[in-house]
């Protein structure tokens, strides 16, 4: 017969939950002595805690674990994703407002890479959304030097092996010829370490500007490049497929509206990200819908 797991959480897991550390370093600091649980200290992450049990990091009791959130973050560049930089550059947290609590960060946007960054105050969303497994799109606005013709994406959507490491397949669309450069979207549901600017360069294209505009759900629409937006806890309840919290109410179960009937009075879709704001949908690298204006043959007629 198989051992009835014990109640409670991972002690690393709790230990996230009320802001100490994210888990892998919370683990850390475990193995080096410092947490001790009901008075007695620990050198093993492998222990269930619950409620009942008191925890404390270095003599000070932890603080109540804080309820799950979730923020929308537009990474400028010149910023890295990581807590301290060796190279001593200045990070996505030196930018982010004061009163935020202690966030990490869904997956990274290298150094010269811009848009939307998902953050967390849980190790457990951080980690799910990570997760090849969980299949989420993301997309990315992506201006390369050259003029390419569609079909010289072809290796790209095949999935293609850079330096040993095999990218899969992307979805690539060819936007639009601006001068020197072309934009392109690119799609993906997996990110490795700078993936779309080395499978471009494999394919002889530099890719000169990166703009992340969606990860699954979550858009980035128009966030100014800096700010932060908390998702809703609904919204990020229904996104992830999470449990009430204690004492939140339960997601009320909404109808499907029946065929041609009009939908309900929500909030409207985010409108895409447009790299070149203030300019028209023809002047600008693709812009999004919403946007006026347009070369004269493709401007709506007035009606006489």
């Amino acid at each position: 017969m198989s051992t009835p797991t014990p109640p409670g959480d991972r002690i690393a897991k709790v230990l996230s939950r009320a802001g100490v550390a994210s888990r892998r370093v919370a683990e850390r600091m475990i193995e080096a002595g410092r947490v001790t649980v009901n008075g007695r200290k620990i050198d093993s992450p492998a222990l269930n805690v619950t409620d009942r049990d008191k925890i404390a990091v270095d003599g000070k009791p932890i603080a109540a674990p804080e309820p799950a959130r979730l923020w929308l973050y537009h990474k400028p560049t010149g910023l890295v994703t990581t807590d301290r930089d060796e190279k001593g550059r200045a990070t996505i947290y030196d930018d982010l407002p004061e009163e935020m609590p202690r966030v990490m960060s869904v997956g990274r946007l290298d150094l010269n890479s811009e848009g939307l960054l998902l953050l967390t105050n849980d190790g457990g969303i951080k980690r799910k959304l990570e997760l090849p497994a969980t299949g989420w799109l993301r997309k990315y606005r992506v201006r390369i030097n050259g003029r390419p013709r569609d079909e010289d994406f072809a290796p790209l959507r095949q999935g293609l092996t850079v330096e040993g490491e095999t990218f899969q397949p992307m979805i690539v669309s060819l936007d639009r010829q601006q001068g020197a450069n072309a934009w392109v979207t690119v799609s993906l549901r997996e990110g490795k370490n700078r993936e779309i600017r080395r499978a471009m360069e494999d394919l002889g294209f530099t890719v000169n500007r990166l703009i992340r505009v969606s990860y699954g759900p979550f858009q980035l629409g128009q966030l100014k490049p800096g700010a932060v937006e908390e998702v809703r806890r609904r919204v990020m309840r229904d996104q992830l497929g999470l449990e009430p919290e204690d004492g939140e109410p339960a997601p009320l179960k909404r109808k499907r509206p029946a065929k041609g009937a009009r939908g309900g009075a929500g909030k409207p879709p985010a409108k895409p990200f447009d790299p070149a704001p203030g300019k028209t949908r023809a002047a600008s690298d693709g812009g999004g819908p919403g946007k006026r204006g347009g070369t004269p043959h493709n401007r709506p007629k007035r009606r006489s």
